[in-house]
């Protein structure tokens, strides 16, 4: 498989797993996962060298899986939220430098 190719498939990928995401479906996710990880191996593999398509390539993916974070970050908020309110207490999180915040 050409990078290309790879690099297709990884966006291929990753848009499933903003749709798998969207829909809630853990199986979904976890496919689209793997096929992202599988693409990403064969990415870092091959060495064809990169030409003006391959970068294209590389941007749309990257734009993707900043989608994907914020996508993710949406749900974790929107999870926490609900802890709360179901606690009617406030969770502890984690700030960058790996201390507890209230």
């Amino acid at each position: 498989m050409s990078r290309i190719d790879a690099m297709k498939a990884v966006i291929a990928a990753l848009q499933a797993e903003i749709a798998a995401m969207k829909a809630f479906d853990v199986d979904a996710l976890v496919a689209a996962t793997a096929a992202k990880e599988q693409g990403l191996v064969t990415l870092a593999a091959n060495d064809d060298g990169i030409d003006t398509e391959l970068e294209a390539l590389a941007h749309e993916a990257a734009a993707l899986n900043e989608t994907a974070r914020v996508y993710v970050n949406l749900m974790a908020a929107s999870v926490q939220r609900r802890i709360e309110a179901l606690t009617g207490k406030p969770q502890l999180s984690y700030g960058p430098a790996r201390r507890v915040a209230v």
